[in-house]
């Protein structure tokens, strides 16, 4: 049965009243002030002349995510489509999003600026807070539109995908036997407002036996204190968090043996880190997960095993996952192919871009834009994004073998890698590197030499104090050209 997110927080809300969904610092919000300020807030929204279908734009700090989630949830129950942006975004980005989906609304919070952009109606925190409790409207129905989410913009600009209510509710039940993260009374993550991992939490507050805590900032000592001050269950975190977590030694210094899932979403877990998570919180599972905010709610998912140390794992909950070459065929196990993910739900996608979305979109099935292979037993392994693999000369050159390499290296803490171009090979793999000391390039060749082929070995290294990410957690590796442009080329 199709459900609606207003639905499923009403349900929820009548059955535990108490069950608090979301903690953050000392506050605290309970299902019961939950639906009670979501109704307020869709009937104010309704009398301010907000219509069903209408785009709302929703702009909250990272230190807001109750009131985010009321939010939220409000302008879904008004019938209205939220779109959830990040304060991390620039003004001329929040401007083009609010623009792009034609919002007739802004909501924001008390850490955010909106940006100087016209929209007919903005609601800062006093507007919210001033809201009186109301009684339940009619909702939307399960087809219609319920969020925009704007893509991270890794290449170009943002794209805004499309999610119906049934979309974001695909699995759920009202009355389940058993509710997700039932080992857990605290789920932990630090992700940002505004991208679709943060939504992927924002459901586990409203659907899970756990409730959400939420940190406002990754700080890996902040971090694990929490993890040991609340007896944490449940750990989410991008690979660049979890690399922060084991080179910091928090790990360590505080009790985490209360961790009985610690997953990884975002991008591919490098082998070497997941094995040292694997030998840091042996009583925890470790599991990486793959998605996209077009894919979602499908994913993939892999319980780390030595023995598949890089796999990504098969597709589940319903979903499926196939590799094709370039005509769309299946490939056959082993063979790298494009990256293909079904779902049994409502497919999602992009707004006001037809061209693009029958591209990426075709009948249930969305494109990752990755390239990968399939094993003999069908456990998905990546290969590169499809716009990262370097051609040098006759070889292709996968970043993420190269990355997965130099992050075994003892004294390098973050490592991406891009190519540029080469007069003679067209392009050639360079390493951008955080560590602990300036390294030289003939020291990561050496160390490189008994685990990459020759063509694999960065030609250049960069060093920096960090490296540029989006609000979801990715590298922004275009930004990373500049950075050889002053820097000395050692080959000439």
């Amino acid at each position: 049965m199709a459900l609606t997110v207003p639905r499923l927080l009403a349900a929820r809300a009548e059955a535990e009243p108490a069950h608090i969904a979301i903690s953050q610092g000392a506050d605290t919000l309970d299902l019961a002030a939950w639906q009670a300020r979501t109704q307020a807030i869709a009937a104010g929204l309704r009398a301010a002349g907000i219509r069903p279908g209408e785009r709302v734009g929703l702009l909250y700090g990272p230190r807001d995510w109750i009131a985010y989630a009321c939010s939220y949830t409000g302008v879904l129950a008004a019938g209205a489509v939220a779109v959830p942006m990040s304060v991390r975004s620039a003004p001329a980005e929040l401007a083009y999003m609010l623009e792009h989906c034609d919002a007739r609304a802004l909501v924001y919070g008390p850490a955010a600026k909106p940006p100087d952009v016209p929209v007919e109606l903005c609601w800062g925190p006093e507007r919210i807070s001033a809201l009186p409790e109301a009684e339940p409207i009619p909702g939307p129905r399960p087809g219609d539109a319920a969020q925009i989410l704007y893509t991270s913009g890794t290449t170009g600009r943002p794209k805004g995908v499309v999610a119906a209510h049934a979309n974001l509710t695909h699995g759920a039940r009202l009355n389940p036997p058993l509710r997700a993260l039932a080992h857990s009374r605290h789920f932990l993550h630090a992700f940002p407002i505004g991208t679709n991992a943060a939504q992927t939490m924002l459901f586990n507050a409203l659907t899970a036996h756990a409730g959400m805590l939420a940190t406002a900032r990754f700080v890996p000592e902040h971090f694990a204190r929490l993890i040991e001050r609340h007896a944490v269950g449940t750990v989410f975190v991008v690979p660049a968090m979890a690399i922060e977590l084991l080179r910091s030694g928090a790990l360590e210094r505080h009790d985490v043996s209360s961790v009985a899932l610690f997953g990884s979403t975002a991008a591919a877990l490098p082998p070497t880190v997941a094995a040292e998570l694997a030998a840091a919180m042996p009583h925890a599972t470790l599991v990486n997960y793959y998605t996209s905010t077009e894919a979602a709610p499908t994913q993939t998912s892999m319980v780390f095993h030595p023995a598949r140390p890089a796999a990504l794992g098969r597709a589940a909950a319903g979903g499926t996952l196939r590799v094709c070459d370039e005509a769309g065929r299946p490939c056959p196990a082993g063979v790298v192919g494009e990256v293909w993910m079904r779902g049994a739900g409502i497919p999602r996608s992009y707004l006001d871009d037809p061209e693009t979305t029958r591209h990426v979109f075709r009948g249930g099935w969305t494109r990752m834009g990755d390239v990968g292979y399939l094993d003999a037993a069908g456990y998905l392994f990546l290969v590169d994004r499809e716009g990262d693999v370097i051609k040098s000369g006759a070889d292709k050159v996968s970043t993420i073998a190269v990355e997965a390499a130099l992050h075994e290296h003892p004294e390098i803490v973050q490592a991406a890698v891009l190519g540029l171009p080469d007069p003679v090979l067209g392009m050639t793999p360079v390493a951008v590197l955080v560590a602990t000391r300036e390294l030289r390039l003939a020291e990561v060749r050496a160390f490189l030499a008994a685990r990459l082929a020759g063509h694999e070995q960065p030609s250049r290294i960069v060093h920096v104090d960090e490296l540029p990410r989006n609000a979801g957690g990715k590298v922004v590796k275009h930004r990373l050209r500049e950075l050889f442009d002053a820097a000395p080329d050692p080959r000439t």
